[in-house]
């Protein structure tokens, strides 16, 4: 083994890993379903849809136990009973040019014979062209780093239109008027929105253009809301179209890969000396994209790979296997963790309300024999925050208090950084318009003219897909219910959980990496024990890691 690698260049590798892992998740036949319940996990009608079938399959004591499914290498999935919409520092032993080759072959491994799709549509001969080129296609074509990237191309827009309008005061107005049930005067506004905003304008024309869909399904209705949101799956990306705009997400903008990259470092030196590692993945999202740069970590950690156990506790789908997705994602993972040589055992938990799975379903194993840590990546903030009973720990302090039972050597949490899961429409709605207006902003500044079409996409299919959500849901319709991360913090100290406080050496690393890889509006800060990221002053996401208090006090 080789010396140990500094964090920087630890982060740098990250990414490098990850593309060869979406390719094969595009090669699969029904990723299209896949992707649906991967931005669909929680909705009320997927819940409600599923319920009869968790009940059937649900035994008296909760547990269903194994779910039969295809054969699966050291898996096992466990359906929750419930219902209801409650939601390192060891370096690589390779060079730069060593470790994209390997990447190559490790690629090449995962694509074992029964998982191998024909491709008819040119999806194959572009992932191969990416999975030899590695991290140096991900990020082209590179993002511009000046201040006012896009700006001239706004401007030339806007003086192309004749009339200007102030699109954010519409915006409020519109609110105050669907707030107080003036539907003359709300419908009236928002045919002038339509009239003045774009899905292809500039980033406020873009934002007044899906905020709009969000007032008129607050306008119309519960089913109106549903009838959007599912209607905008059958609208989503084709494979092909979903791959290239993660190359242009990715090359734009640091936010996925910093989160990633703090909760593997975090988890690496938690490991340090560790023969078994139990990671617990709340949330098991983004088809497990996180974890093959941290499997290849730990497989080549000096004095030997240690035993990985990983636990995903996701939503159920509907149908009869409701651990599917969360089994699919096992199985590209020990495909990926046997190319890389790393004793791996896989578990699924699907429940529907988190709540119930308590630290026994979950560890199974006792703390004192392996290292447990516990990842979050922006998924608890879609729990509720409030229990409906008087005096009843919320779903969320609930789920935390499991997480403090577990005893894990780190809790590694990302949060969604925003006042937006207010109960109040008024302020949900301002506090939602100065969040998405950043992440509007951000993309039309960093995405160059050629990856429009597939900015897009993004837009459309996932940020769409939000703010419809907190614009036009109340109660258990909304799916995102964010907190500022001071908020967060205090609710982990209430949960028995203390903070350890960031390295300075992690955020060096982080920011000199987006430095020179991103946009210079990018902001990497640290605050209270938390890293912070924004975009233009506005923070957007915080990361920070856990461990339990010695005094156990919650």
């Amino acid at each position: 083994m080789g010396p140990a690698a500094p964090p920087s260049e630890a982060a740098a590798a990250a990414d490098d890993v990850v593309l060869p892992y979406i390719s094969r998740i595009l090669m699969e036949e029904d990723i299209d379903d896949d992707m649906f319940f991967c931005l669909y996990p929680d909705h009320p009608a997927l819940l409600e849809a599923q319920q009869p079938f968790a009940q059937i399959l649900s035994s008296s004591s909760g547990i269903a136990g194994e779910v039969n499914s295809a054969p699966m290498e050291d898996s096992a999935a466990l359906m929750m009973q419930g219902s209801g919409n409650g939601r390192g520092r060891k370096g690589s032993k390779h060079g730069g040019d060593e470790l994209e080759a390997e990447v190559g072959r490790a690629s090449k491994l995962m694509a074992t014979p029964e998982e191998e799709e024909d491709d008819d549509d040119g999806v194959g001969e572009m992932l191969e062209k990416m999975m030899l080129n590695g991290d140096e296609e991900v990020n082209a074509p590179r993002v511009p780093a000046e201040k006012n990237g896009g700006k001239a191309a706004r401007r030339k827009r806007r003086q192309g239109k004749g009339e200007v309008v102030d699109l954010r005061e519409l915006l409020m107005s519109c609110a105050q008027a669907v707030a107080s049930g003036n539907r003359r005067s709300a419908g009236e506004l928002l045919e002038q929105i339509k009239r003045h905003s774009s899905p292809t304008g500039d980033a406020t024309e873009r934002l007044a253009h899906y905020f709009a869909d969000g007032l008129e399904a607050r306008l119309a209705g519960a089913a109106s809301l549903e009838h959007r949101l599912l209607a905008s799956a059958e609208e989503r990306a084709s494979a092909m179209e979903l791959l290239e705009a993660y190359q242009v997400f990715m090359a734009a903008c640091c936010f996925k890969w910093v989160a990633f990259t703090f909760a593997n470092m975090a988890i690496l030196r938690a490991a340090e000396g560790r023969s078994k590692v139990h990671i617990v993945d709340y949330g098991g999202q983004y088809h497990g994209l996180q974890w093959p740069s941290l499997l290849q970590r730990l497989a080549e950690r000096e004095g030997g790979p240690p035993e990985v156990r990983m636990t995903l506790v996701g939503h159920p789908q509907p149908g009869f296997r409701p651990a599917r997705r969360l089994e699919r994602t096992g199985r590209r993972l020990s495909n990926c963790a046997r190319a890389f040589g790393l004793p791996f055992k896989f578990r699924a938990v699907a429940a529907a309300r988190w709540e119930t799975v308590t630290s026994e379903d979950v560890v199974g194993v006792d703390p004192d024999e392996a290292a447990v840590v516990v990842n979050d990546v922006l998924s608890l903030g879609t729990l509720m925050d409030e229990s409906g009973v008087f005096d009843d720990p919320s779903p969320r302090d609930t789920v935390l208090g499991s997480i403090r039972d577990m005893r894990p050597a780190v809790f590694v949490q990302a949060v969604v950084n925003g006042a937006h899961g207010a109960p109040f429409f008024p302020t949900r709605f301002r506090e939602a318009l100065f969040f998405f207006s950043a992440l509007f902003d951000m993309l039309d500044a960093t995405t160059p003219e050629e990856g429009s079409h597939l900015r897009v996409v993004l837009e459309r299919d996932v940020l769409r897909r939000a703010a419809v959500g907190v614009i036009a849901g109340e109660g258990a319709e909304r799916v995102e219910r964010p907190e500022t991360y001071r908020r967060w913090q205090a609710r982990n100290r209430r949960a028995g959980l203390r903070q350890v406080a960031v390295e300075a050496d992690v955020v060096e690393a982080v920011r000199r990496r987006v430095r020179r890889r991103h946009h210079e509006e990018f902001v990497i800060e640290e605050d209270a024990g938390w890293l912070l990221q924004g975009w233009k002053g506005r923070i957007l996401y915080a990361h920070s890691a856990w461990v339990v208090a010695e005094d156990g006090a919650h």
